[in-house]
């Protein structure tokens, strides 16, 4: 615990650590998504180093995988019960799908009047090439031990049955997603609207529907609440050379898809 004395005495301000969140949420060991085992390291230090009197989260992400989304959540909020620090979360451009689950690890969600947040949903997505491959007389041969084992093949016709199956898998990775900002939000949320849709909302429709506590930026608001001499240390993974200055595949890559997700909600 910071003792406000000693502060003053050292003409200190208290310390917030701002940890960033900004791009697409991936699987574990996809170099430049944001994962759990990336940001392990980055969260203990943003709580335990220095003592700060809170944590501010800048977040700026479409979503990606929710399991990712899960563990950095649960990360943030099982280290704010240790430390007995406050998480405040901050919205750029987007917090939405995955994004919007790592907002919820915050005690309070603020955001611009442009930003977008929500989306709170799964999705699965391909494409269907059994045509395609026809009309090229190609023919698709697969052979497998387990007769779901090609469920959802792109290049065979759509099958009911695999649908519904898939359907199986989504619904419940949704009621866990519902279930974290029910729980997050609680009666801040509007309870004459279905906010459960994969619907996404800009910044002051979002406060109205419960989704955000209001429109305000990092450091103002952060020195509002600590005093004008409030100190800010930033924490984000760290990069390899190559993928800082863009040399490697992966990055183009990672690019070119996080450019896709933000695409699907309006941003960028």
């Amino acid at each position: 615990m910071r003792i406000p004395f000693l502060d003053r005495l050292t003409n200190r301000g208290p310390r917030v650590s701002v940890i960033r969140l900004h791009g697409a949420i991936g699987m574990a060991g996809r170099g430049g998504a944001l994962t759990d085992a990336a940001l392990a390291p980055v969260i203990e230090r943003a709580f335990r180093k220095g003592k700060p009197v809170a944590v501010a989260l800048s977040i700026n992400s479409p979503g990606g995988s929710p399991v990712q989304s899960s563990l950095i959540a649960a990360r943030i909020r099982r280290l704010s019960r240790e430390t007995k620090t406050p998480v405040h979360a901050f919205v750029e451009d987007v917090a939405a799908s995955g994004g919007y689950w790592l907002a919820c690890a915050g005690d309070d969600i603020w955001a611009d009047e442009s930003s977008i947040l929500g989306s709170i949903g799964v999705i699965s997505a391909g494409f269907g090439f059994q045509d395609l491959i026809a009309r090229w007389g190609i023919e698709r041969r697969v052979h497998t031990a387990g007769r779901s084992k090609s469920t959802l093949d792109p290049f065979r016709p759509e099958r009911p049955e695999d649908v519904a199956r898939l359907h199986t898998v989504l619904e419940p990775i949704h009621q866990a997603f519902k279930d974290h900002v029910t729980a997050r939000r609680g009666a801040k949320l509007a309870a004459d609207r279905d906010l459960f849709t994969g619907e996404f909302w800009a910044g002051r429709q979002s406060v109205d529907l419960g989704l955000a506590d209001g429109i305000a930026h990092l450091v103002p608001k952060m020195k509002a609440i600590h005093g004008d001499k409030t100190r800010f240390v930033v924490h984000a993974p760290r990069q390899s050379l190559f993928r800082r200055l863009g040399l490697s595949a992966e990055t183009v890559l990672d690019a070119a898809e996080e450019r896709a997700a933000f695409a699907r909600v309006g941003a960028r």
